[in-house]
């Protein structure tokens, strides 16, 4: 039971990943980042495929062997998270604009401490 769950949560996740690649703001490698997890318990060719892709392969082995996040990719989520922050600020009114602003720093500041 436990490996068609994991099976379809990494299939949900690649399609999200796949979406992300696409939308802005939508986050790519961290779905392709689950996906990688649930295939390497459930398909371990899928996995490896995926592994071997030459665009998301490389962030995906880089997160696992050093828990590193590239430059370009820090920057471009410190980009999205600066601008949902300006977005919170102009839509919400206080003190609701607290919650995704605190998120928004904790986030950040997770992401800037990453290995590169």
């Amino acid at each position: 039971m436990r490996r068609p769950l994991l099976l379809a949560g990494g299939l949900v996740s690649m399609a999200l990943g796949i979406v992300g690649a696409f939308v802005p703001g939508l986050p790519t490698v961290p779905f392709l980042l689950l996906a990688a997890f649930c295939f390497a318990r459930s398909n371990p060719e899928w996995e490896r495929r995926l592994l071997a892709h030459p665009r998301w392969g490389p962030p995906i082995l880089d997160w696992r062997e050093r828990r590193a996040i590239s430059r370009r990719a820090k920057m471009a989520a410190l980009v999205t998270l600066f601008v949902s922050a300006a977005v919170a600020l102009w839509t919400l009114s206080w003190p609701w604009v607290i919650f995704p602003l605190l998120a928004m720093v904790g986030s950040g500041t997770w992401i800037m401490t990453r290995a590169e």
